[in-house]
């Protein structure tokens, strides 16, 4: 077990940083106690990680990410098979469809970048050609007679779950094994020992200053304190990884190239699921070419939902925080107008809307999410412990794969922290020079 005087500060407490905590503290070499999970959103998952899709694929990634994408999509599956996550948070195996509206195949392109540039996301499938049957598609999906369904993935390389409700599962297990949770708190300045080395973290909490500092130093009993030290601190905070480090860290010249894209959703209930016999649902992921401008893409949940989603825009701003986040009324008529051109109604049912979302995903120019330990020569005049003893981490930048490669990124995150070798090979997502 670590000491006292490696505690880990964890900045961020949606999908990533959970994952993060939920290794590091069964790892057996970090006492779950010292473990700090700190966000600065008074809501927990209003954002991303609760408001993704939750799509998961095993090998629909570049090279320089196929190894924590493979890692990651088995350890979804040994968390849904020793934890009921079928039941728990609607794990399933999914079916992978390309629909194409016109005679382009919607499989067509390769690239790490697809999500910026407004492509679908089965253009980054690493199958060259669909499999060569002929693919019914799912019983809610209406077809037009020049449209053409085929099946980009199977046998097991694709998946789904709720995001919200496996984040709500990972935030019970940390609390329970001990991991520390605070939010709404806001990280405002690092501090460092006598010989310029890190040793804690300045939040801000409900207006109040709050100050983790290391043991030896006494408390303030006129402020909020918590006396924690912080030789290990990680940031996983999205979108908001940029701003959180230009906080900490305000006088180095180092940026963190991540950059934030909106995307809106629409959550539909299924007005063809049989509640009566929900272990015979199907799940199926859908990726269709440009209808109603845009490229939708549906997802069908274990429960009778369906999620669409596909409609993105750099132009939002991003906002303070997470809660402040509005959906545009706009937006989300054309996400609407788009269910009612492609969904199949049944006769007598209006369409039930169960919840309308705006999600900003951490995005870089390159596509490969930043999965690394910072250089202390990146951090200033500020220096951390070798090894596993201390250090700046950061884990952001995934795009639309945040959830499908949270797990992973968790456990390799948690070996580097404290010094083990890696279970992928990251080498290529190291923060750029």
């Amino acid at each position: 077990m670590s000491s006292s005087s490696t505690n880990t500060v964890i900045l961020g407490a949606g999908i990533i940083g959970l994952s993060t905590a939920y290794y590091l503290s069964e790892s057996g070499n970090t006492d779950p106690k010292t473990i700090h999970l700190i966000d600065s959103s008074p809501k927990l998952f209003h954002c991303a990680s609760g408001l993704a899709a939750g799509f998961l694929s095993a090998d629909w990634f570049a090279p320089s990410v196929s190894s924590l994408g493979a890692l990651s999509f088995k350890l979804h599956a040994d968390l849904a098979s020793a934890h009921s996550g079928r039941a728990t948070w609607g794990y399933a195996q999914s079916t992978g469809i390309s629909l194409s509206q016109d005679s382009e195949s919607a499989v067509s392109g390769s690239g790490e970048d697809w999500l910026e540039s407004g492509a679908s996301r089965a253009s980054v499938s690493n199958h060259n050609r669909p499999w060569e049957e002929e693919a019914a598609g799912p019983p809610w999906l209406r077809r037009t007679k020049e449209g053409i369904v085929e099946v980009i993935s199977k046998d097991r390389t694709a998946a789904q779950i709720d995001p919200l409700r496996f984040c709500e599962w990972l935030l019970q297990r940390c609390s329970e094994r001990g991991v520390q949770i605070q939010q709404p708190a806001r990280a405002i300045s690092v501090s460092r020992d006598s010989t310029g080395i890190l040793n804690g973290i300045r939040i801000s909490k409900d207006g109040a200053e709050t100050e983790r500092k290391a043991p030896s130093r006494p408390a303030d009993i006129t402020t909020l304190t918590l006396i924690v030290s912080c030789s290990r601190l990680v940031i996983t905070a999205g979108a908001w990884s940029p701003r959180v480090f230009t906080t900490l860290f305000p006088s180095v010249k180092t940026r963190i190239p991540v950059s934030s894209l909106a995307g809106h959703s629409l959550l539909v209930r299924n007005p063809h699921s049989n509640s009566a016999e929900p272990d015979k649902e199907v799940c199926h992921a859908v990726f269709a070419t440009d209808t109603l401008g845009f490229s939708p893409e549906w997802f069908a949940r274990i429960g009778g939902e369906l999620y669409l989603a596909g409609l993105n825009s750099t132009s939002i701003p991003l906002p303070d925080v997470a809660t402040d986040v509005q959906a545009s009324e706009k937006a989300i008529e054309q996400l609407k107008s788009c269910a009612k051109v492609m969904m199949l109604d049944v006769d007598g049912k209006d369409f039930e809307y169960l919840r309308e979302g705006l999600c900003f995903r951490p995005i870089t120019s390159s596509g490969r999410p930043i999965v690394s330990r910072i250089p202390d020569d990146k951090l200033g005049n500020i220096k951390t412990r070798g090894g596993g003893e201390g250090g700046v981490f950061i884990a952001a930048g995934h795009g639309a794969w945040g959830i499908s490669h949270a797990p992973g990124t968790g456990l390799v995150l948690a070996e580097l922290i404290e010094g083990r070798q890696t279970s992928a090979k990251i080498e290529a997502l190291r923060l750029p020079v």
